[in-house]
């Protein structure tokens, strides 16, 4: 089994830990403790996938980059993200959730347009629970059509946080 390494730290919203590989690359973020991310990794790669985590011994280049962000200071993540693995539709959601300007926002019907499936917001809004690397992968972007938050796998109060952050700083 290979090595993923956890990260684990207070930010101004709640505690974020991220998963890296042994090369760097960010393979899973979370709202929370470690226990959190394993399930976020479970979901995302399959029960024997991540356990179990060595405790990284020096700060990432991720951890840097999204304290830099909370701060204020950072509007556009540049990491080396592993490969996502999800079902095709997922990962173009994915794709395109990258592409969603920093304090901007999109609607889940809007986007699933933009992938050229109209119909498919619902589809959009499960792809977008499912994404493994929150925040980095800004699946908090994404609201309802009639301007309300919609929903977030952290609960609303970080969504809603993250996005009053990103405004204030656009």
């Amino acid at each position: 089994m290979r090595s993923l390494y956890l990260e684990t730290f207070a930010t101004p919203l709640a505690a974020f830990s991220i998963a890296t590989n042994e090369s760097g690359a960010v393979v899973a973020t979370a709202f929370g403790g470690e226990a959190v991310l394993q399930a976020r990794l479970r979901a995302a790669l399959g029960p024997a996938e991540g356990l179990p985590f060595k405790l990284r011994r020096t700060h990432s280049e991720a951890r840097r980059q999204v304290e830099t962000y909370f701060a204020g200071k950072l509007t556009g993540f540049e990491l080396v993200l592993a490969p996502l693995r999800g079902t095709a539709f997922q990962q173009k959601v994915w794709r395109a959730l990258s592409e969603i300007p920093f304090g901007e926002t999109t609607s889940y019907g809007a986007l699933a347009a933009q992938l050229g499936q109209p119909r498919a917001a619902r589809a959009v809004g499960s792809a977008n629970g499912a994404n493994p690397i929150c925040l980095i992968v800004p699946c908090h972007r994404v609201i309802a059509a009639d301007g309300s938050p919609g929903g977030f796998a952290y609960g609303l109060a970080i969504k809603q946080a993250l996005l009053a952050h990103e405004r204030a700083r656009r």
